[in-house]
């Protein structure tokens, strides 16, 4: 099994700003694309930004130069860095990453289980 772990969300003030980490663990071969999603209640999930393993990033046109995302590949760790937070940013945010467990297997998608961030005063 493959888990992610995320940590790093909580309620910050406007204008604030929090790194979010996510942590990936168990039968691990190679992370090829390794992203952070959120969601408001009663809305789909929606990307923020994704990193591949050989560093090639896409952002939503809506975090572009607020939000980073970055990764550490020895620790299989992804970090998304939030600047000028904003009240309209409060969201569960989930990592995402795509794992193969073994050579010559195919990449399987694994969640984890979110982490709230809250802006407000």
């Amino acid at each position: 099994q493959v888990q992610l772990v995320e940590s790093g969300g909580g309620l910050v003030q406007p204008g604030g700003s929090l790194r979010l980490s996510c942590a990936a663990s168990g039968i691990i071969f190679n992370i090829y694309a390794m992203g952070w999603y959120r969601q408001a209640p009663g809305k789909q999930r929606e990307l923020v930004a994704t990193i591949a393993s050989g560093g090639d990033i896409s952002y939503a046109d809506s975090v572009k130069g607020r939000y980073t995302i970055d990764r550490d590949n020895a620790k299989n760790t992804v970090y998304l860095q939030i600047n000028t937070l904003k009240p309209e940013a409060t969201d569960v945010y989930y990592c995402n990453a795509a794992v193969s467990r073994c050579p010559g297997w195919g990449y399987l998608e694994v969640w984890g289980q979110g982490t709230l961030v809250t802006v407000s005063s």
